[in-house]
């Protein structure tokens, strides 16, 4: 599989990165993950605007010339993995850079940041989306700026490790006392028809494909809440389901060992799900 990586195409058993890179000693870069479907990139824009936020955020200086060959760069990879047909996935991650001492301040005069790309082959996870997961709640003590999409991934992984431990597909995760996201999903619930979702605050990662639920509720009149469901709530709810560029909109039928509902994937679910797919289907 061939990478980009500093200017360079490789193959990615080829690709090193410095031990002095900040993201491996801070964590201190961001990513994204685009959907590629034969060829055409899916909601790319709006990843891109993202990107861009996790930069400023975390203050990572890109020349401009820099960020706007990532779409190139993108579709060169795309075309030398042979991936033009069916569907794929291009992951991009930037970090501040290489620099020494390691010190915690950032690097003056600041460094080059080190960009990664690569691209490869994915499936839907369609069974998933047809019989539904299972899940644990799990306490999100992940950190106040969780609308940044950075590396810092460590909660994250431990949460789905977690779920893994105890038997099931993933977590649901409480932040006083009410649900945030999936270790790597956002998180929609329904009841009497009515979508419900933690606002897009700095408590959560505004997903791509959560705002394209947010779409798809409006032109198909779905009334939609942005408001937390509480843990206390959660078994009175009528669905539940997550959304995330690789997990598409995947229903919830049981969080620690009770039903959701009546323990199948629901109407709304399946709806959200149909004109997802279409749009899909049209790239």
């Amino acid at each position: 599989m061939k990478v980009y990586l500093n200017g360079s195409y490789i193959e990615h058993t080829e690709a090193k990165v410095s031990v002095g890179d900040r993201a491996f000693v801070f964590g201190d870069g961001i990513y994204e993950v685009v959907r590629i479907v034969n060829g055409r990139f899916f909601m790319e824009d709006e990843h891109m605007i993202r990107m861009d936020e996790g930069l400023a955020g975390l203050k990572i200086q890109m020349s401009q010339d820099h960020r706007d060959n990532i779409s190139d760069i993108s579709r060169k990879l795309v075309s030398m993995n042979g991936l033009e047909k069916g569907q794929a996935k291009v992951y991009i991650q930037i970090t501040r850079g290489v620099a020494w001492p390691r010190t915690h301040t950032f690097p003056d005069p600041p460094v080059e940041p080190t960009v990664y790309l690569s691209a490869e082959p994915f499936t839907p996870h369609k069974d998933l989306h047809e019989k539904g997961v299972d899940a644990v709640t799990v306490s999100d003590v992940r950190w106040s700026r969780c609308n940044l999409k950075t590396v810092n991934l460590l909660p994250n992984t431990l949460a789905k490790q977690e779920a893994r431990d105890r038997g099931v597909n993933s977590a649901v995760m409480i932040r006083d006392g009410v649900i945030t996201e999936s270790p790597n999903a956002n998180i929609f619930a329904v009841k009497d028809g009515v979508l419900r979702t933690y606002p897009a605050t700095n408590y959560i990662l505004n997903g791509i494909t959560r705002q394209a639920v947010l779409t798809i509720a409006n032109e198909e009149n779905i009334d939609v809440k942005l408001q937390p469901v509480g843990e206390h709530e959660l078994f009175d709810m009528d669905e539940l389901f997550f959304t995330g560029t690789t997990t598409d909109i995947q229903p919830v039928v049981e969080v620690n060992g009770r039903a959701i509902g009546s323990g199948n994937p629901g109407p709304v679910c399946k709806k959200i799900q149909h004109v997802y797919n279409a749009k899909l289907a049209m790239m």
